[in-house]
């Protein structure tokens, strides 16, 4: 998917409709000329809504769209008859989606699953008529209840790209190779830094029928928590990942400080992302010899869990993705009950 054709941010302003106001009729018919109080109620205003859509990749359909207005609802009429419901307005997301106020950047709701509906502007409730405030002292009332207004509010909608493994690397380490060799997506690959600029997804097929989905953005730099390079930007779309595979190049002068640093820029924009399943993918290593690559072996981060892979040469390629199914699979842990007194 084109940089152009990727849209994971928009800000919407959304309306609620309002509610219709109560009716004030008094029956009067041709041999009831003093009828009691027969207004009906008014309709609630319509509701903004949000849903999820699996058939949605991107927030580019809501690119130009700018205000969602739900429909009003209708007055009550005579003959206790209640207004009609004001119509709904819906909004498809892809599933990932986040709404924040964009005031306060509370987190309103989030989309996650299939057909999932959500509430994000309730519309006002419809005025009752004055056929509720009629009793035996009190016959005639000639008044009702105004419908409530609707709720107004700009929205943020944030995509968080959902996959089970994240790629996370410097330019150049690798990263969309390795996805184009596993699965059938087909990320621009070039020699030069930051040839990927939009998060690519694949689906890397597994052993008997199973799968997982795969998740590629754009590399991150040194500093990148203090602006710099592009790969920030899209480091929400590993927020939801299960496991985060660190890719460092065979010919990088230090393995061990590339992977500190990666690790230190993850931590800097979200403490929780350094709590995942992480394992360190050294790509590349069609380029060493046997003598090479163990003395390579012994200069590896021992905190974490290695596999020495080429994507070129299909090296390494299905211990990893074993490494990779058996961290996805591996059961939470959940902490033990509090004791009992």
């Amino acid at each position: 998917m084109s940089s152009a054709n990727f849209i994971d941010q928009i800000r919407i302003e959304c309306r609620s409709g309002k509610g219709g106001a109560g009716s004030r009729h008094l029956r009067r018919e041709k041999y009831v000329p003093k009828g009691g109080p027969d207004g009906g109620d008014g309709g609630r205003g319509g509701h903004i809504i949000l849903r999820g859509n699996a058939q949605l990749w991107t927030l580019l359909h809501l690119r130009y769209t700018k205000h969602v207005i739900a429909k009003d609802g209708e007055g009550g009429g005579d003959n206790q008859r209640s207004g009609r419901m004001g119509e709904d307005r819906i909004i498809e997301v892809p599933l990932g989606t986040v709404a924040k106020d964009m005031e306060t950047e509370e987190v309103i709701c989030e989309i996650t699953e299939p057909g999932q509906e959500v509430v994000l502007l309730q519309g006002g409730r419809g005025g009752l008529g004055n056929q509720h405030f009629h009793s035996s002292t009190f016959q005639t009332p000639r008044f009702a209840q105004p419908g409530e207004p609707g709720r107004e509010q700009w929205v943020v909608l944030e995509l968080k790209v959902l996959a089970d493994v994240g790629l996370v690397g410097h330019p150049n380490a690798g990263k969309s190779t390795l996805l184009s060799v596993l699965s059938a997506a087909k990320p621009k690959i070039a020699d030069y830094p930051f040839t990927t600029l939009t998060p690519n997804l694949g689906i890397v097929q597994y052993r008997d029928g199973k799968s997982f989905v795969m998740a590629d953005i754009p590399g991150i730099i040194e500093g990148a928590s203090e602006g710099k390079g592009i790969g920030l930007r899209f480091l929400r779309h590993i927020e939801r990942n299960s496991v985060l595979l660190f890719m460092v190049a065979a010919d990088s002068p230090d393995i061990k400080a590339e992977y500190n640093v990666l690790l230190n820029e993850l931590g800097q924009y979200s403490p929780e992302l350094l709590d995942k399943e992480r394992l360190l993918a050294v790509t590349k290593c069609d380029l060493l010899d046997d003598e090479l690559a163990a003395a390579l072996r012994k200069e590896l981060p021992k905190d974490v869990k290695c596999v020495m892979i080429s994507s070129v040469a299909g090296k390494g390629l299905e211990e990893l993705k074993d490494l990779i199914w058996a961290r996805i699979q591996a059961p939470v842990e959940t902490p033990p009950p509090p004791p009992v007194f």
